[in-house]
């Protein structure tokens, strides 16, 4: 686990852009990084009630007022050739349609990070785009907002909640199933938007807030992930960036 995880930190550096000292995103399972989230998840695949919770949130370098939303991109490969069923969500006629949900409600029991939103922000996810960079990966695309009366201002090393990923586990055991729930996959927050009125003083985030491996989470390991021809964690994280109207369009 721990050579898995050092290879996804070194690609990272070589496929994000470089984040500053204390700016980026952290992505961690069950809770925010500062509250002890985990980095991987081992689930036995062996029952159909489970949720499992991803947390994303962010740091700033330096403060920010009139943040009005969150743009973000979450990115998924998996260590088999294509992405397994599993993990084939909300488009109509995948296998667990219905097993993938987001929402914007932190946790009552953090207390080393805080709500950007101040618990106003809603939203949810866009898209899931399957084969986004290949035949074994998927992309979530998804944007969180305040109302125009509530914007917020956030501060400088503070780490911040942005959102929720909750994945349950139907179909996983019995008949129908879904097969591929023990194979490996890197989950990487590749970026998140900090949106305001005034487009120019956007700021987009990229790259891990806490060390090397802030911005990414494994199931089941992670390891053998291969995204186009590059091993590791990080080759899930492109260096392409969404813009506000691409997200804006999904929802149309």
């Amino acid at each position: 686990m721990k050579k898995v995880t050092l290879l996804c930190g070194m690609l990272l550096a070589l496929t994000t852009s470089v984040a500053a000292a204390g700016e980026g995103t952290n992505l961690r399972w069950n809770a925010c990084i500062g509250d002890g989230g985990t980095i991987n998840r081992n689930f036995a695949c062996d029952t159909n009630s489970a949720n499992h919770v991803l947390v994303g949130g962010f740091e700033l370098a330096a403060g920010m007022t009139d943040v009005s939303g969150n743009e973000i991109v979450v990115d998924i490969a998996s260590a088999s050739p294509n992405l397994p069923a599993w993990w084939h969500f909300r488009n109509a006629g995948t296998c667990r349609q219905n097993a993938l949900s987001f929402n914007t409600a932190i946790s009552p029991l953090a207390v080393n990070c805080a709500d950007w939103g101040d618990g106003l922000s809603v939203g949810g996810v866009g898209a899931y785009n399957i084969g986004a960079r290949g035949p074994n990966t998927s992309r979530i695309v998804a944007a969180t907002a305040v109302p125009p009366a509530s914007l917020a201002a956030l501060f400088a090393a503070q780490e911040y909640f942005s959102f929720n990923v909750v994945i349950n586990s139907a179909k996983t055991v019995g008949s129908p199933n879904c097969v591929g729930c023990l194979d490996p996959v890197c989950i990487v927050f590749n970026s998140v938007n900090l949106t305001t009125p005034v487009a120019a003083n956007n700021r987009r985030l990229v790259g891990p807030a806490n060390g090397f491996d802030s911005d990414f989470a494994t199931w089941q390991g992670g390891g053998g992930v291969v995204v186009q021809g590059v091993p590791g964690c990080g080759a899930a994280t492109p260096t392409r960036a969404s813009t506000w109207g691409t997200v804006k369009s999904l929802y149309r």
